[in-house]
């Protein structure tokens, strides 16, 4: 079976074809039952900025429908700790287990984590959180996208 380092470079593949397109280096891919069910580059700068459009939320507009009822098997693998937006996202959707490359010191959102309401808890838990997972890899596409992120605003 493949393993989590397997689906983190999966991600990582979308994150360099995103930042080749002129976005942020960052990818997610949705996994279940062992096998990519949705993938999403960053796409918040290309074709024009939208504040909506990370990784995270790509892929998770991307898995299929009748899937959805397995949102609690489903693992996200993504290269960069997901934001506020992106973990609410996840976390209303019931996905089981996030798996990071990257700690975003800035903008992610583990310090939330445990300070959610009892609404967000499944099973005893909030969700599995895995992470830094390949800082090796990851920590340098981090530092392109928070410095490119930086001249935006």
């Amino acid at each position: 079976m493949k393993d989590d380092h397997y689906f983190l470079d999966k991600a990582i593949e979308m994150a360099l074809a995103s930042e080749r397109k002129g976005n942020l280096p960052v990818g997610a891919v949705i996994v279940l039952d062992g096998q990519i069910i949705a993938e999403g580059p960053n796409e918040l700068l290309v074709p024009e900025f939208h504040p909506g459009r990370h990784a995270e939320m790509q892929a998770l507009g991307n898995v299929p429908s009748n899937l959805w009822h397995r949102a609690k098997e489903m693992t996200c693998y993504t290269t960069l700790e997901p934001c506020v937006m992106c973990c609410g996202s996840m976390l209303l959707h019931r996905i089981g287990r996030v798996v990071f490359g990257a700690f975003d010191p800035v903008g992610g959102s583990k310090s939330i984590l445990p300070h959610l309401p009892e609404y967000y808890d499944i099973d005893g838990r909030v969700f599995d959180w895995t992470g830094p997972l390949n800082p090796e890899k990851c920590d340098p596409l981090y530092e392109r996208a928070a410095k490119r992120f930086d001249t935006l605003f």
